[in-house]
Order: structure tokens, then sequence, then C-alpha cells
């Protein structure tokens, strides 16, 4: 079951197109609602939170659900197009709201979100569950997984960096317009995407998947310290970044401000974009050639954590204007953050070894699948803790589509500020320490239990 370049090519571009309907409802959903259509942004941030739990809980029932599925399709394509277009679908409706007020408008949005997380779940588990069916080769799996990382962070850095634009081309004074459209347009390639994976990469039979109730599945993780170490370094890790994507768009608003803010975020998501690849594709290779990887992942925390105070810094300083700087800083928390997603990619294959070697069992499925359960639990913290942040603060959405920016009070642009940088610092500083003390997965010891592990087969 070798893997064409063809084959890795589809599988990238089904990556891109996921990811871009993702970066789209996890980022720009808050200032939709609370700064364009004036809902509370502590109501909306509870509903996000609320919603995302909710679906995070979902993630396990689903994989179950794929196991459980035999059609002449194969087991995984049917819901990967099934889930695809349903959810197409409610991304265009939850961009699309009808002029409601009040409650029609707050139940509109809580039903739509709630449907726009369950149907994403329903292609998001199967894409990546399918990956052992493609290949039963170790190193094609493992190029297919950052494959499929790295072409996500490419369809998420296109939505962050083009957004703004596109909305303001689109819709021209009508930002509301522009989401429209460009949610229909994003739709419209998420579907092509799919398709052109599902039709291109086969799956294999790999006969009867072994699957475990949800309390299983929870009591398999917690026997296993060190992917538990891990998962709690993707939550804290992911919260920080959610939570800097969520509230940077109001930064470059209502703090740097100008006529040409939307030019400036835009600028600023480019370049964090670019390095985020890089930081994926070209430093983590380099520094892989000196350093063990859990000496790079100490080195990337310790990077993101410099960006974040450098970014308060050149504010407090009176240069948050000076686009160079707010730029330079803002390559190093996204040029360490692509090496974070790679390092807890591989340290989650890492415990899966350790895991076997410690209880006699593999739980790939149950290890990866918490991965995308703490990847969304994160985004929910985050924003929620953006739409309480934003009320606390006291900042004033901006309703009126053709008026003037409101102008904010001091107060509020220093509890901007120091939302957007000193809790991702404080979420960074806890991961650092819980891995530095407890994560025990060095290289050497990586190898040492796949040794062991082989060793163990060969006997048998």
């Amino acid at each position: 079951m070798k893997l064409t370049a063809s084959q890795k090519a589809a599988f990238g571009i089904g990556a891109v197109g996921k990811d871009m309907v993702y970066a789209l409802s996890a980022t720009y959903v808050m200032y939709y609602y609370q700064d364009l259509l004036g809902l509370s942004a502590t109501f909306v941030g509870t509903i996000l939170m609320l919603a995302r739990v909710f679906d995070a809980l979902n993630d396990p029932f689903m994989g179950i659900l794929v196991a459980k599925t035999r059609t002449k399709w194969g087991r995984f394509r049917p819901w990967l197009i099934s889930g695809t277009v349903l959810n197409a679908f409610t991304l265009y409706a939850l961009f699309a709201a009808p002029n409601l007020k009040g409650t029609g408008l707050m139940v509109f949005f809580t039903v739509v979100y709630i449907l726009w997380g369950v149907t994403y779940t329903m292609m998001d588990i199967p894409y990546w569950s399918m990956i052992p069916a493609i290949t039963s080769t170790p190193a094609d799996r493992e190029n297919l997984s950052v494959i499929g990382r790295t072409c996500a962070g490419v369809g998420s850095a296109l939505i962050q960096v083009g957004t703004v634009m596109a909305v303001a081309f689109l819709g021209g004074d009508s930002e509301r317009r522009g989401f429209a459209l460009l949610a229909l347009i994003v739709a419209v390639l998420f579907v092509i995407a799919e398709i052109i994976c599902a039709l291109k990469v086969r799956e294999h039979d790999i006969g009867k998947m072994e699957t475990s109730t949800v309390p299983q599945m929870f009591k398999a993780l917690f026997r296993n310290d060190q992917a538990m170490i891990t998962v709690l370094a993707i939550l804290l890790i992911n919260a920080a970044l959610y939570l800097t994507s969520n509230l940077v768009i109001y930064f470059f608003k209502y703090d740097i401000g100008g006529t040409g803010w939307k030019g400036n975020y835009t600028l600023f998501t480019m370049v964090g974009g670019v390095f985020q690849i890089l930081g994926m594709m070209v430093v983590y290779p380099l520094l892989r050639r000196k350093l063990g990887n859990t000496q790079i992942f100490k080195a990337a925390l310790g990077t993101a954590m410099l960006g974040y105070a450098l970014i308060l810094a050149v504010c407090f300083a009176g240069l948050s204007a000076n686009m160079v700087l707010i730029c330079v800083c803002g390559a190093l928390v996204f040029a360490a953050n692509g090496i974070l997603t790679v390092l807890t990619t591989v340290f989650l294959s890492s415990s899966v070894d350790y895991g076997e070697l410690k209880t006699g069992r593999r739980e790939e499925s149950v290890i990866f699948s918490m991965q995308t359960f703490v990847v969304k639990a994160a985004s929910g913290l985050a924003v929620f803790i953006t739409g309480i942040g934003l009320d606390l603060i006291g900042l004033e959405g901006d309703t009126e589509e053709t008026g003037e920016i409101i102008a904010q009070s001091a107060s509020t642009i220093t509890g901007l500020r120091l939302l957007m940088t000193v809790l991702p610092i404080l979420g960074l500083v806890i991961a650092f320490i819980f891995f530095a003390k407890k994560f025990t997965l060095t290289d050497q010891r990586v190898q040492e239990i796949c040794d062991t592990l082989k060793a163990k087969k060969e006997e048998n």
C-alpha cells in the first residue's frame, strides 16, 4: 500500500479545505456576531465554549460510529462527503444571519453554531482516522500526518491572512454582505477539496476495527501519563494561540486603528502564517539536526513567550503603529507555534509506543482522537475568555456598518493589550513547567522503547 504523490497531494488538499472552514469559524464568529451584529460578547463566548465542548465530547462517539460503519464505498469516505456537504451549508448560514435582533438572533446563532460543530465532526474524525486504512507503511503514515498538519496550517493561514481584505472587497461598505459571500466561496471550495480527497485517496479493507466505550477510551488515556502531559500541552498551547487569533482583529481595529487598519491586520496575519509554515517545514528540520525534540520544544515555548512579551513592550513604548516591530514580534510567536504543532503530534506518536510497553495495549485511536478533542476544547476555552474579557474591559463594538470606528477608552485599550499577551504567556508558562517536570520521552528513551517493542515482537 505504497502511497503515490497524487494521493499525498489529494490528502493535503482535503486538509487545506477543511481547515479553511475551521479557521473562518474559529477566528471570526466572535467578531461577526459581537462587533457587527451587536450580541453580547459574554453571550457569544459562552455559547461558543459550550458548543465546542459539546462538540469535543462528540468526537469519541463519532470515532466509534465510524469504526462500526461498513459500506461498499468504505468506512470513512461516506462520512467524509456527507459531513462536508452538511457543514458547507451550515457555514454559509452561520455568516449569512437574517435581520434578527435580540432573542431571535441569539436563538439563531445558538442553533446554527451547534449544527456547524456537529457536522464538522462528521467529516473531521473520518479524515484523520483513515490514515491507517490508506497505507500500512509506518514511514508513509508519518509522512501523511506531516502533510496533513502542514496543509491544514496552509488552509488556516489563507483564511487568517485574506479574510478582512476579502470581506472589504466582496461586501464594499457592508461587512455583513462581505462575510456572507466569503463564507459561500469557502463552502464551495471546501466541498470541491473533500471530493478530490475522497476520489483519489482510496482506503483499503483493514477488517473489523476494535472499538471501545467512551469510559474505556478515557481510562486508556489516563493510564498513559506521557500522553496526558502532551494533551495538557496541546490544550494550553492552542488556547493561547486561539486567544491571540480572536483578539488580534480588535487590536488592529481599535488600538492601532486608522483608515489602514485592515491592510495592517492583513500584513500581520500574512507574516504570521508564513512564519508558522516556515516553523514547521524549515526551522524545525534545521534545529532537529542538532537538538533533541524535547530541547526544541522548550526553546519554542520560550520563543513564543518572548514574542508575546515584546508585543506588549512595543505597545507600552508607544510604538504599536510600527508594523515592522509588531510583525517581527508576531513572527516569533507564529514560528514557535508551527514548531510546537509538529512536536505535539510527534510526542503523541511516541506516547502510543510508551503506552504499549507500559500496559501491553496499543491505543492509537484513543490517543489521536484526544488531539481533536483537546484542540476543540482549547478553542472553546479561548473564545469564552475572549467574550468575557471584551465585556470586562468595556469594548464597544462598531455595529454601524458605514459609521466611523468607535474610539475606545485608554483603560479598554490597556485591557485589550493585556488580554492578548499576558494570558497566553501564563498558559505557555504552565505548559513549560509541566512538560519540564513530567515529560520523559527523550529521543534516547523513545529509541529504547522502540527497540524493546521490536524485540518482543520478534520473540513472539
